[in-house]
């Protein structure tokens, strides 16, 4: 009988499913003149699931090839979601443009949610009063200009911090060949630097047993998130959680919470026995702007609860630490695929910066080689080839296609960046592209070229990154000549992508750093 029960339950899933991804499939909405208005064309479907067994490992690239057969404005059925996918450059200036508000919803899913909704978050708030208040405390206070100019030496720190470390790698085994994994070193980089910005400190410091946890926790929280769960595609699969994802997620993000709420209150106790958040002499970290922050016409009254404050300082890590270790470790890999492209950065480093002399921000703009190699590494490999999904709020008409309300919309970065009708010989690593004609930069209003996104809901870390990321790579290329482990040669190195929360290297880049005589070690 139990077996017979079972059997009819997945009959009348199966039917109900058929019955709704037929009607999708037909879906059409009539306009008061008569006309009739359809989804975007897209590729049959099957019952339940949907397109889902159309992807490959890579979404990204299978989605750029189904664009090629269906366009690049096109539906999929990711089990019952309806998905838009953009894939080219003109759609996307199209939908930034002329569509941002209604496109500027946030598709969330399940790894994500929890009982306490999406409150203080910057990425995963749905577009309204409460997210411009934070989108405007990122912009004037996190990422202006100013702020960025006083925490160099936060960054300086960092970096130093790094390049030290790799020096300790390389000689730990005598010298000679000793090989390590770049990526971990970047990791821990990014880490430590957002801990400054946020905390004041290292927290993956020797004696931060707390920094470790939290590392521990936010990583595994990466690592869940970024794996594919049917309870996304499925709905009826929500409440049974068959992989674990959600509650595994949950897990360590509450944990994870624990640790950063500790150095939260710690803060604000010190805060309260002194009467101030801050000294004025003092340089204000962001923790010190969160617990300041106060909504317009309040008194004495914080806007942001403990919460709020908890979920952007640990969106701060999770954005901040994998995107960045994700194009380094790209640009590393680039180059040493590219050995004459390698030199020639090197040679302008090293033309550059006085011998026994560091890489310092200052130099960046008399380097426009190595800025170059970070925009053509970004348009390869964007960290986020999808950006982060948008949603629309509302029903809306784009191109002469119907756009449902909640429909998630991918606009494939990665795609576009590959376009041969935008990108000249577009699959070669060549940064030269960047220093001819005109400049691209990372404001969004180029659409051949998007890492950050575009629009409201661009990324408000660009001004960061885009400091950050030569600064990191130029250090260590002047400190260093780089050599392949395993003696692996550069025409045959594994370029393998593998899609979590961001597209890294499937194969972690194993090289041996070869410490270059004119660089300063202290």
């Amino acid at each position: 009988m139990d077996y017979m029960m079972v059997g009819l339950i997945l009959a009348i899933v199966f039917w109900v499913g058929t019955w709704v991804s037929e009607r999708n499939q037909r879906k059409v909405v009539k306009t008061g003149v008569g006309f009739q208005l359809q989804l975007p064309p897209g590729p049959p479907c099957w019952p339940v699931v949907g397109n889902i067994f159309q992807l490959g490992w890579s979404p990204h690239e299978s989605f750029a090839q189904l664009a090629r057969k269906h366009g690049p404005i096109m539906t999929l059925w990711l089990g019952s979601m309806c998905t838009v996918v953009i894939s080219s450059s003109e759609v996307a200036r199209d939908m930034f443009k002329n569509h941002d508000v209604v496109l500027a919803g946030r598709k969330i899913y399940e790894a994500m949610k929890d009982d306490h909704g999406h409150e203080g978050s910057l990425i995963t708030s749905q577009y309204g009063p409460h997210w411009k208040m934070l989108r405007r405390l990122s912009t004037t206070e996190f990422f202006v200009t100013s702020r960025l100019d006083a925490m160099q030496g936060v960054r300086r720190k960092c970096i130093d911090r790094m390049v030290h470390f790799i020096e300790e790698a390389a000689s730990s085994a005598g010298g000679g060949g000793t090989s390590i994994d770049i990526g971990r070193f970047f990791f821990l980089m990014a880490f430590n630097l957002i801990g400054n910005l946020i905390f004041s400190k290292d927290l993956l410091d020797p004696d931060s047993e707390r920094g470790q946890k939290f590392f521990y926790h936010a990583g595994k929280v990466m690592e869940w998130a970024g794996k594919p769960n049917a309870a996304d595609f499925l709905p009826f699969l929500r409440w049974l959680d068959p992989q674990g994802i959600k509650r595994k997620s949950q897990f360590h993000i509450k944990r994870a919470f624990a640790i950063a709420g500790c150095f939260i209150k710690e803060r604000m106790e010190t805060c309260k026995d002194s009467g101030q958040f801050a000294d004025h002499d003092k340089r204000k970290d962001f923790l010190d702007v969160l617990l300041e922050f106060r909504e317009e016409g309040a008194k004495d009254t914080y806007s942001f609860s403990p919460r709020t404050i908890n979920v952007v300082v640990f969106e701060m890590f999770t954005a901040g630490t994998d995107t960045t270790t994700s194009t380094l470790e790209w640009a590393m890999a680039e180059l040493l695929r590219n050995p004459r492209t390698l030199q020639k950065v090197q040679a302008e480093l090293r033309s550059k910066i006085e011998p026994n002399k560091k890489v310092e921000e200052k130099d960046i703009e008399e380097l426009p080689y190595l800025r170059a190699v970070i925009k053509e590494t970004l348009r390869l490999h964007p960290p986020l080839p999808f950006l982060v999904p948008h949603m629309a709020m509302d029903s809306c008409q784009m191109r002469g296609y119907y756009i449902p309300k909640e429909t998630q919309v991918l606009v494939n970065v990665w795609a576009i960046g590959r376009d041969p009708n935008s990108w000249e010989d577009p699959l070669t690593f060549r940064p030269e592209r960047f220093m001819e004609g005109d400049k691209m930069d990372y404001k969004g209003h180029q659409f051949e070229f998007i890492p950050f996104g575009s629009g409201r809901r661009m990324c408000p870390a660009a001004p960061l990154a885009s400091r950050v990321l030569p600064l990191a790579l130029g250090s260590v290329l002047h400190a260093f000549d780089w050599v392949l482990a395993d003696w692996v040669k550069s025409q045959d190195m594994d370029m393998t992508e593998k899609m979590g929360i961001t597209l890294r290297k499937a194969l972690p880049l194993r090289v041996i750093p070869v410490p270059y005589k004119g660089h300063a070690t202290k």
